[in-house]
């Protein structure tokens, strides 16, 4: 590793930072890659964003990501985004180029990138359980990867409408909104189902969304966004109703390649920022 008295720096804005594992993974791939580059992981309240980026600005940062709750308010102070951050109206990455600031959203592409070790999304019915940030780029960068259907469920009806509206126009998927006032039914046209909810988190472990596990045929494939504990009541049930199953980290573990990806150009280990997360959160 070449090393400078000036390191590349790239870093994180968000409330509640101290929660945030990105910065272990980060720090791996770095030292992994040999790549002189530090992360740091800022608390950053509301008022505090444009500020922040006006001081990463000023110090000659390479990049940053948002998290909550600045996905959103952070495209004002970007010169341009993303395709995907345009549709979904969110940004998670934010990369310094020779015309400015850019922002990207590798959310959704962390999720597909993960789930393709199990299922290829071309064609695919998928079932999304959510309509938050999550669920909005979840689902539309699994319809821009093939699928051919992509239904909502939600508890907040419009919310889910809504999203599957921004489905239908942006993409060519055809989204749809399901139904749920019980537990849910999976139907035989679903070949992917995704829990975008934080819903079994830790501390709440025991806490699952509620499925008709006996609908779920062996050919289902049971994602999960919730990345604490790796296997989730809900994974750990659909598997036993003989469902395969993707835990959360992955999706994490493919978002923060691609964030490197994006700042250095390097396409970094994925395994040894799997085994930095793996350690960070047990």
């Amino acid at each position: 590793m070449k090393r400078s008295f000036l390191p590349e720096i790239v870093g994180s804005f968000s409330t509640g930072a101290a929660a945030n594992p990105t910065v272990a993974m980060m720090a791996a791939s770095f030292a992994h890659e040999q790549l002189d580059w530090i992360y740091v992981n800022c608390e950053v309240d509301v008022d505090g964003l444009g500020p922040a980026v006006e001081g990463a600005q000023a110090m000659g940062w390479r990049g940053f990501n948002c998290s909550i709750p600045h996905k959103r308010r952070v495209i004002e102070y970007v010169d341009s985004i993303s395709d995907t951050a345009r549709i979904c109206q969110a940004v998670n990455c934010v990369v310094r180029t020779s015309d400015g600031w850019v922002g990207h959203n590798t959310d959704g592409v962390g999720f597909v990138d993960s789930v393709r070790s199990a299922i290829d999304p071309d064609g695919a019915g998928v079932l999304v359980v959510g309509a938050g940030g999550a669920a909005h780029a979840i689902a539309v960068e699994i319809a821009r990867a093939g699928a051919a259907r992509v239904e909502v469920a939600a508890r907040d009806r419009r919310r889910a409408e809504q999203l599957a509206e921004l489905v239908d126009a942006a993409t060519s998927a055809s989204g749809g909104v399901f139904a749920w006032d019980g537990p849910i039914s999976v139907p035989a046209r679903v070949d992917l189902v995704v829990n975008a909810t934080p819903v079994g988190m830790t501390p709440k472990t025991d806490e699952m969304i509620e499925f008709d596990f006996d609908s779920m045929s062996r050919g289902l494939v049971v994602a999960d966004v919730v990345p604490n504990p790796a296997t989730t009541m809900l994974l750990r049930t659909a598997e036993q109703a003989g469902a395969r199953t993707i835990d959360g980290r992955g999706m994490l573990v493919n978002q923060a390649a691609e964030n490197i990806r994006l700042w250095t150009g390097a396409e970094p280990d994925r395994t040894a920022l799997r085994s930095a997360l793996d350690a960070a959160l047990e």
